[in-house]
């Protein structure tokens, strides 16, 4: 049950990008979600809070497990963090009706380079123990693709609609 969890659904055992076929997993649910509920903005974001705090808690309690048992610092197919990232970089964002995709998608790309190239404080909080560093660098990243999503979409949306 537990790879189950920090895999995402398996996802995380993906034999090339584990991170990035978490991430899209991640996002292909919150698509999914948003197709199937149409939430109004208010709505949306306790789902993606809600996702945000259930991958965050089970991310530090089970990251010790995980380094333990992969005998690495941030175990590859640990992509449950990539999961919080993903629902962090949608917070907040602009969503309305057909711009969903739109969103979700740019927010999946911005999160993944951030994620990738980890600028700082991100990579220094690796460094932190367990659970906490697994977490902790991607949730950095999301703050900073959802800026960069925050800023590009509202030029997208003032310029289309």
């Amino acid at each position: 049950m537990r790879r189950l969890i920090i895999t995402f659904f398996y996802t995380g055992l993906s034999p090339v990008a584990p991170g990035t076929v978490g991430s899209l997993a991640a996002s292909a649910v919150l698509y999914l979600l948003f197709t199937l509920i149409d939430p109004t903005f208010a709505v949306w974001q306790i789902v993606l809070l809600i996702g945000l705090l259930l991958s965050c808690i089970f991310s530090v309690a089970l990251g010790r497990w995980a380094v333990r048992n992969y005998h690495r610092k941030d175990p590859q197919l640990f992509v449950l963090d990539e999961v919080a990232g993903i629902c962090l970089t949608n917070l907040f964002l602009p969503i309305r009706g057909s711009h969903g995709l739109i969103t979700l998608g740019l927010a999946f790309v911005a999160f993944r380079i951030f994620d990738i190239t980890k600028p700082p404080p991100a990579r220094q909080l690796e460094k932190l123990g367990a659970g906490w560093g697994i977490l902790m660098d991607d949730l950095a990243a999301a703050v900073y693709a959802s800026i960069l999503c925050q800023i590009l979409l509202h030029l997208i949306f003032q310029k289309y609609g």
